[in-house]
């Protein structure tokens, strides 16, 4: 890099740390210090090494930049301001952000949030952030996405040292070094402060340097405010062809003495403090060389290959006997009838890939109970296997997403839990991700409550109350009774835009649909009609009912049953049932409150409508030999039910 050029970004850093100071000030809220450590590098960034055009951010050749440390964001804004960077929620309404536009951070109608958000008119970004440790597994999907269409794209991911601390880093880290992903650069911050105080030794320059290494990952530590250092570190490769990492010693508050030291976290200068801020800074400026005539900007992104635009053929209709030919499947189904669903969720991927170029798998160690395997040895090229590190895997996916993918994700429902902040983070960016929970409820039997998914139900279902990006849900949720509707549910979630989360369980179950049943998003099917009472209920939970029916038929009362598999609930079946004030309505679910009991009976109340009594695991379940055993303990055993309904009736 030559002086000039040198100089060219240390004044653009400047100008650039003027802007953080007034939008932050303005704004009265924000992390100026973050950002001012930020300075150099998103000016070589942004200015000399991406290569990308600021004009049309949804470029799919493009170099990305991925901002894990979201909280840093307003220097991208003020770079992305200076040259001239359009936003917007789609080409057509694109306009150009503005030096002055930076004034409206944080305001409820500007799409400069306090974050990096896609979703409300900020392209420049692919994934929400400020979750702290998510970015660098973003990064790595985007890098994925990027090898299977051939482009010839650049990653950047920029990680705070205090994030550097979280697991999911490391995850992220180990599967780059996995995967061999050097078409991604992680950069991490080390300005040594956090919010709280210092960061530990263990987040040092120094111990992050050793832990990349260790990793796999070769690491250049460099001053993180000389931009010729920066840009020979970003532009470094290592000979034994090692994905490799920048560390970045820089300074919190850099260029602003009053934003400096410990207790800065997070704060903007007072109003009367911001003309003192900017002469410092402006004091800087005159002390460098003055500017040539010289332009420095963004070189266009490499040419991208020609991309099919033949729109991807529709999954076939249900057909056990084609689709499962010279597969023990189709005996099994053939001699006893049952199917699980989880298996058909492996099937319905397989023959989703067949007509979908662009549907891709993770799953997490677990592809062989999931049965996503099935998908995987159809298209290895398509399949990745996360290992157990499900944060990073559903990261990962969000990066695949923004690149148009569109991943099926698959774990135990249990494990899928301990990725519930990565998961909402997706939904905060409107990604298009679809979600398997394998192995849900209490009907896992013997292996106990440590594999079992009892949350999930409530967890996905809060989503579909609330609007999503193109759509009037930010969730839509699946609970398949048999291996037809498991098959559907595949179908619908492809060709839906936005999040869906799949539950199956790992017991073969009997069929109870055709396989030309019809199925939709928020739809309900009548089982059985009864006088007396009806049940709702979904799942595996649908078929411990058959007997339960059967039982009180013996005994003079009439019971129906309705499949309620999707959220939101949208059938007219539930709205007659649930506004009829004579109807008594008994939902039984294996799992705990806040799932299909409380949407029932949500309904119910809206209209002052049926009775609603609801049945769900009412304690912490422990092993058992058969999945009867477990329900009878947690309170769902069928004789419990029986005795639940003539209480209600009075019998």
């Amino acid at each position: 890099m030559d002086a000039d050029t040198q100089n060219f970004l240390n004044h653009k850093a400047l100008e650039m740390g003027k802007l953080i100071v007034r939008m932050t000030t303005l704004a009265g809220s924000g992390h100026p210090s973050s950002a001012l450590s930020l300075a150099h590098l998103v000016a070589t960034l942004m200015y000399n090494q991406m290569r990308y055009d600021p004009k049309d951010p949804w470029n799919p050749a493009s170099d990305r930049l991925v901002l894990s440390e979201g909280h840093a964001v307003p220097v991208i804004y003020a770079a992305y301001a200076d040259l001239g960077g359009v936003m917007g929620t789609s080409k057509e309404a694109a306009r150009e952000l503005t030096p002055e536009y930076c004034d409206t951070l944080r305001q409820l109608d500007s799409e400069l949030d306090g974050h990096p958000n896609p979703r409300v008119g900020f392209p420049f970004f692919d994934a929400a952030t400020g979750s702290l440790g998510q970015g660098l597994s973003v990064a790595a999907g985007l890098a994925l996405a990027a090898r299977l269409d051939g482009l010839d794209r650049h990653i950047y991911a920029i990680i705070g040292d205090g994030e550097a601390r979280e697991g999911q880093i490391w995850e992220a880290t180990d599967f780059i070094a996995d995967y061999k992903l050097t078409n991604v650069t992680p950069i991490f911050n080390c300005n040594r402060l956090g919010q709280a105080g210092y960061v530990s030794p263990q987040q040092s320059p120094e111990n992050i340097a050793r832990k990349l290494e260790a990793y796999n990952v070769a690491a250049v530590v460099v001053d993180g405010h000389d931009v010729a250092a920066i840009h020979e570190a970003l532009n470094t490769t290592d000979p034994t062809g090692r994905p490799v990492a920048v560390v970045l010693v820089t300074q919190k508050g850099w260029g602003v003495t009053a934003l400096q030291g410990e207790g800065h976290h997070g704060k903007p200068l007072e109003a009367e403090e911001m003309e003192p801020a900017l002469a410092e800074l402006e004091k800087l400026s005159q002390a460098l060389p003055p500017l040539v005539d010289l332009e420095v900007k963004p070189e266009p992104p490499a040419p991208s290959p020609k991309v099919s635009s033949a729109k991807a053929a529709e999954m076939p209709q249900c057909n056990f006997e084609k689709m499962l030919a010279g597969d023990k499947m189709l005996d099994t189904l053939k001699s006893k009838g049952v199917l699980a669903t989880r298996r058909v969720y492996g099937v319905a991927l397989r023959e989703l890939g067949k007509v979908n170029p662009d549907v891709v798998v993770l799953d997490g160690d677990v592809s062989n109970s999931t049965f996503a395997e099935i998908f995987g040895k159809a298209f290895p090229e398509r399949f990745f296997e996360c290992r157990i590190a499900e944060q990073n895997m559903f990261s990962v996916a969000g990066g695949l997403a923004a690149a148009g993918k569109i991943p099926f994700v698959s774990s135990f429902a249990k494990f899928i839990t301990r990725a519930y902040d990565q998961i909402e983070m997706l939904t905060i960016g409107g990604l298009n991700i679809k979600i398997c929970g394998s192995h849900s409820g209490i009907s896992l039997g013997a292996d106990g409550p440590s594999q079992m998914g009892l949350v999930d139900v409530a967890f996905f279902r809060s989503f579909t109350s609330a609007l999503g990006q193109e759509s009037d849900c930010a969730c839509i949720v699946f609970i398949p009774a048999d291996a037809v509707a498991s098959y559907y549910c595949v179908k619908l979630a492809a060709e839906y835009n936005g999040m869906v989360y799949i539950r199956t369980v790992r017991p073969d179950v009997p069929l109870i649909y055709p396989e030309n049943q019809k199925f939709e998003i928020g739809g309900a099917n009548g089982i059985l009609e009864g006088d007396d009472i009806t049940f709702i209920s979904n799942g595996y939970t649908l078929h411990h009912l058959t007997e339960v029916i059967e039982t009180l038929k013996g005994e003079g009362i009439s019971a129906g049953l309705v499949d309620a598999y999707s959220f939101p609930l949208r059938s007219r079946l539930l709205e007659d049932l649930t506004s009829d004030p004579k109807r008594i309505l008994i939902t039984v679910e294996d799992n705990y409150t806040g799932g299909l009991g409380s949407a029932v009976a949500e309904l119910a109340a809206s209209t002052q409508g049926a009775r609603v009594h609801c049945m769900v695991a009412n304690r912490i379940p422990k092993s058992g030999k058969t999945a009867d055993d477990v329900f009878d303990y947690c309170g769902l055993g069928k004789e419990a039910i029986v005795a639940k309904v003539k209480k209600i009736l009075g019998k």
